[in-house]
């Protein structure tokens, strides 16, 4: 058989400049690998540091201070408030706005003169597993060397064995410290991300490619309608998966559901439609089926890695928080968890409802625009 080079030449040449032409697919092959470059290398962190504390103490003095000090230095703490209330500094766990308390006794440093080994309590949100293992560990093995330097002279007596003081641990909302209590509500999610998104995306463009959505437009149907029609049937599709996936979770996993279920439903509704908004956003741009999937496929990737579910959201420099911040999916996350761990309410979870409000608010109002200026 006779290979021309000549004819393969030639075909190259046309795939090369038809390649060129979709920059889209340029913009992908660039920005896909270095996006995963610097969220891999900068942004992901397994062993997360500096995590957010509250201290609770009723007094303070020079030997409560120096092992403050010592829980800092670990790097895995970062002191954000100190409380004497311990009911402020619990409402600050339950919410998410520290990821531990640590707990001073009254009475602590004449309890330490004494020889009475006081207890500090450390309270840890266990709902993200990996985020507080290490930090926990690292807490319980501070070196004795490093305590005995408060029990000298007239505390000489307190040296180790034993250490001058303890540390008591307690892991709020997963006591057993399972993967699976973190993992599994975020696959909600995630599942629902991922099919609203594309299916969207790619119901519509292929109608436009088809020709059928030319046939839809000459109908008396407004824009809006169009819209509301085209999703309504994905809205039941996500309520079928979330029960599968919350039937399995409780039957399967043994996941427990500590917060208003009506509440996670409206919740539910509200991430669904934001969803869907990002899919019709994304189907108004496209030119055609592979665009809207590679646009899709660019919206999971940093949702995916940068809104806590595969790694510690608070283990991450500012600004990778900062940019998952901006995702619907960070705050779902939280959502769902708090609901189904922490037994959060409303008022508990109201900075995320009012993020997902914006975006939904804001990527309705661009697929709008999108839409009609395709539609003329």
């Amino acid at each position: 058989m006779h290979i021309n080079l000549q004819r393969i030449y030639a075909v190259f040449i046309k795939e090369i400049q038809q390649m060129l032409r979709d920059r889209l697919t340029i913009l992908m092959l660039i920005f896909v690998p270095l996006l995963q470059l610097i969220v891999f290398g900068y942004a992901i962190n397994t062993n997360p540091k500096f995590l957010p504390t509250a201290i609770v103490y009723s007094e303070t003095g020079p030997l409560t201070r120096s092992i403050i000090s010592d829980i800092e230095n670990t790097r895995y703490f970062k002191i954000q408030s100190y409380h004497q209330d311990p009911k402020i500094a619990d409402q600050m766990l339950q919410s998410g706005k520290v990821q531990f308390i640590i707990t001073f006794p009254p009475r602590f440093e004449s309890k330490m003169v004494r020889g009475e080994h006081p207890e500090i309590l450390l309270l840890a949100d266990a709902t993200d597993s990996l985020a507080t293992i290490n930090a926990v560990s690292a807490l319980k093995t501070l070196s004795n060397n490093q305590l005995n330097r408060y029990t000298h002279g007239v505390l000489s007596d307190l040296q180790s064995p034993p250490t001058p003081f303890s540390i008591n641990s307690h892991l709020r909302y997963n006591p057993e410290n399972e993967t699976r209590f973190n993992i599994v509500p975020g696959l909600v999610g995630i599942i629902l991300t991922m099919t609203m998104v594309i299916l969207t995306s790619l119901s519509i463009t292929k109608e436009r490619e088809s020709g059928t959505m030319e046939n839809l437009l000459s109908t008396a149907l407004t824009p809006i309608e169009l819209m509301l029609a085209k999703i309504l049937p994905y809205i039941i599709m996500g309520y079928i998966q979330c029960s599968i996936i919350l039937i399995a979770a409780k039957l399967l996993f043994d996941i427990p559901i500590q917060g208003n279920f009506g509440l996670l439903l409206v919740l539910m509704t509200l991430f669904i439609f934001v969803n869907l908004s990002v899919g019709f956003t994304l189907s108004t741009l496209a030119k055609n089926q592979l665009q809207a999937m590679q646009m899709a496929f660019f919206f999971l990737l940093p949702s995916i890695l940068l809104s806590g579910f595969m790694f510690p959201f608070k283990g991450m420099p500012e600004w990778a928080q900062a940019l998952g911040q901006i995702l619907p999916l960070t705050h779902f996350m939280a959502i769902i968890r708090g609901i189904l761990l922490k037994g959060n309410g409303f008022f508990d979870l109201f900075i995320h409802i009012q993020a997902l409000i914006i975006f939904l608010i804001c990527s309705s109002v661009l697929s709008i625009l999108c839409f009609k200026k395709r539609i003329n």
